[in-house]
């Protein structure tokens, strides 16, 4: 009796979560995992990558089984799953253009299209690839999530992890209003959630993800675009200063503190409450799933106690990637909301107002990088 060969997987972009769920997915024993590195591939090809993992350990010089500089060069075979973990920048290229070397009518001609993945942060990130494929003639196969990872990406091959994290799944629908799994549902969503779990991950499937998409979307909606517009990562919200022995130099300090919890805090939090707003609006507030109002100072709470301590370091990527002249998610976080608030005629003046902000930093940061590309 013979074992089924592995099955190949394609993951598109080599940053923190692909590479977490590339070795997860590899580390399951059960796929060939091939990943498309554009910016880090010459070092990657070279040194691997460095994985700091509290979760699965000290890892230097990780490798998946095949590297690729484009996806042109991956789109020579079939591929059982297209995992999508780049940002969703749709502003800068939208998703069809990012994969359009596996959309080609001789590439659907020789291969079947596989089941697509997102990974990405944001609001109806699978929206451009659903319509693309159905205008194609291709009954669209895809899985969103809501994905739950405190890691970060350094130096281009540098990923440091803790030791949490899962992923909710579920199969995108045009019809939001559709909650319940079809049986083809439930076996799309259990061949993926299998090799994740066998890697030693934790895949969680749910029948109805733009709900929890929705929900996990109000924290970086909320702290992800505060820190960016501010400059500064969580602690200086909710740090006290420094006891004896501790060496942590962003806090609040003690003539602030107040002025924080009377101001500060109180603006965020009527940020969430407008989403909430939102959710019930848009029949997203389902409890157990979606956001209800009981959230908001659950969730602001729950931040504080993360982010209190003196061993609190993670960025939120946004901040993370401004810090570094990157394209942030600006339009999939907070300008998605904004036009389903319109849809919707609910009105979110606060998140306007952070949205208009953000649209500054966007385009200051693509502006250079389009200029720095010209010059070299």
């Amino acid at each position: 009796m013979t074992s089924d060969p592995p099955q190949e997987i394609l993951i598109v972009g080599l940053g923190a979560v692909g590479t977490i769920y590339g070795y997860i997915l590899k580390n399951g024993g059960r796929v060939r995992v091939t990943i498309v590195a554009r910016s880090n591939h010459a070092i990657v090809q070279a040194n691997g990558i460095h994985i700091k993992s509290v979760k699965y350990g000290d890892i230097p010089g990780w490798k998946p089984h095949r590297l690729c500089s484009s996806i042109a060069e991956a789109a020579d075979r079939a591929y059982a799953y297209v995992i999508v973990t780049t940002k969703a920048i749709p502003d800068v290229i939208r998703t069809p253009q990012l994969l359009a070397a596996i959309l080609t009518p001789e590439y659907i001609k020789k291969y079947e299209q596989p089941v697509y993945v997102f990974l990405q942060n944001g609001l109806n990130v699978e929206m451009d690839l659903f319509a693309a494929l159905k205008a194609l003639g291709k009954a669209p196969k895809i899985l969103g999530s809501a994905l739950y990872i405190n890691a970060n990406q350094f130096q281009g091959n540098l990923v440091e992890h803790s030791d949490s994290g899962w992923i909710s799944l579920g199969v995108y629908r045009e019809d939001h209003s559709v909650i319940e799994n079809s049986p083809e549902d439930e076996i799309l969503l259990k061949g993926f959630a299998d090799l994740v779990n066998a890697g030693g991950g934790d895949a969680r499937t749910w029948p109805a993800i733009q709900r929890v998409r929705f929900t996990k979307n109000l924290w970086n909606l909320t702290f992800s675009s505060f820190c960016t517009l501010t400059g500064y990562p969580l602690p200086s919200l909710f740090r006290a200063p420094p006891n004896d022995g501790d060496t942590y130099e962003l806090y609040v300090s003690e003539s602030t503190r107040t002025l924080i919890l009377e101001h500060t805090l109180p603006a965020i939090k009527a940020i969430m409450e407008e989403y909430v707003v939102l959710a019930y609006a848009m029949g997203l507030s389902e409890p157990g799933t979606g956001v209800t109002s009981a959230m908001v100072d659950y969730m602001i709470e729950g931040t504080a106690s993360v982010h209190d301590k003196a061993n609190s370091m993670h960025l939120p990527s946004m901040l993370l990637d401004a810090e570094n002249g990157r394209p942030m998610e600006v339009e999939v976080i907070v300008g998605e909301v904004v036009r389903m608030a319109k849809r919707a005629g609910v009105a979110v003046p606060r998140i306007e107002m952070m949205y208009a902000m953000l649209l500054i930093v966007q385009n200051q940061i693509v502006r250079k990088r389009e200029t720095q590309a010209k010059q070299s």
